[in-house]
């Protein structure tokens, strides 16, 4: 496994980041478990979860799963840095119920709280603001966060789904209080697919030191050999690779990739992943393996390295919009 530092701190890091979201809700507890042991053993030291992950009725249940694995021992905790998210409501009942959401210093200490049980340890090393929250003054959010890092519970905050401007006012907010290190990363949706993160987030993330880590690298398996699986199978997609190719243009961009790497002797999904590696500003993609056979995949595409040829066929077909303004204007 290669490693790297987390934006401007000394926290080194994985070039994969283990997601969890599927733990529980696709995977059970004792496959998940596995899983973790396997991503650990390959060198693996960055998973990703958040309070919500498990939904509905089971809501904190992806935490829970993880806090069991870590009860087991064998210095799983040690060895691990932990990310997860506040934001959404975790109203015991599923109703929104005043302050059981969103990013008020309330909530923000209750939820630490919360999670922290679930996930049987003492601290988060990476607390993450899973979305922007447009009714909490970020002056409101540092003080909490500020007493959170005092009392040894969080160490570094991290921003999700935020674009550039929010970024700039989060870190230009923290650096006014003086003594707050900001933003130290932001989980943004990029992948070859969706390469609109190029304009102003990675951008602004690069500028103010944050590391990015990119979800859905396979754009909900759009990336992942999608058509060739489907001509295997005889099933059809779902989910957001069957919307995408019910766009003819979008469609025509992915049987061009398929061609492209069968042409290379390449795997999509790990073509995919490396390529994100290549990007200037990413720390790792977040892999959520929903079995050991995708992480074996995700693994290889850590020493996977693609040509230059490669990477301009890539470009050719998934052209990135390039920077603002420029993107749209001159």
């Amino acid at each position: 496994m290669k490693y790297t530092q987390l934006g401007r701190t000394g926290l080194k890091v994985s070039r994969l980041v283990l997601g969890t979201m599927n733990f529980g809700p696709q995977t059970d507890e004792a496959d998940s478990h596995a899983i973790m042991d396997a991503a650990l053993d390959a060198g693996i030291n960055f998973f990703d979860t958040a309070n919500v992950y498990g939904w509905g009725e089971n809501k904190g249940r992806t935490e829970s799963i993880i806090g069991d694995w870590f009860a087991q021992g064998g210095d799983r905790r040690d060895k691990v840095v932990l990310a997860t998210k506040v934001y959404g409501n975790m109203g015991a009942d599923g109703a929104a119920w005043p302050n059981h959401d969103k990013l008020s210093a309330l909530n923000i200490r209750r939820a630490v709280d919360a999670s922290l049980k679930r996930l049987k340890t003492d601290h988060i090393d990476l607390y993450q603001f899973h979305h922007i929250d447009r009714d909490t003054s970020f002056d409101e959010i540092w003080q909490a966060i500020d007493v959170l890092v005092q009392q040894g519970k969080i160490l570094y905050a991290g921003s999700s789904n935020f674009p550039g401007y929010k970024i700039a006012q989060a870190n230009e907010a923290a650096a006014r209080r003086g003594g707050t290190i900001g933003l130290v990363s932001e989980q943004c949706l990029y992948n070859l697919a969706e390469r609109r993160a190029e304009m102003e987030v990675i951008p602004a993330a690069q500028d103010y030191g944050l590391g990015v880590i990119p979800w859905s690298p396979l754009h909900g398996g759009l990336l992942g050999g999608v058509l060739k699986k489907q001509a295997e199978s005889g099933r059809r997609a779902s989910g957001r690779a069957a919307d995408s190719l019910a766009d003819p243009v979008l469609r025509g961009r992915i049987e061009a990739y398929e061609g492209l790497l069968d042409k290379h002797g390449l795997q999509p999904g790990e073509a995919a992943l490396a390529w994100l590696l290549t990007r200037p500003g990413v720390t790792g993609p977040i892999v959520g393996p929903r079995t050991a056979e995708q992480l074996d995949s995700a693994l290889r595409a850590v020493e996977l390295e693609l040509s230059a040829e490669v990477l301009s066929g890539l470009d050719e077909i998934f052209p990135g919009p390039g920077p603002s303004p420029e993107a749209f204007a001159w």
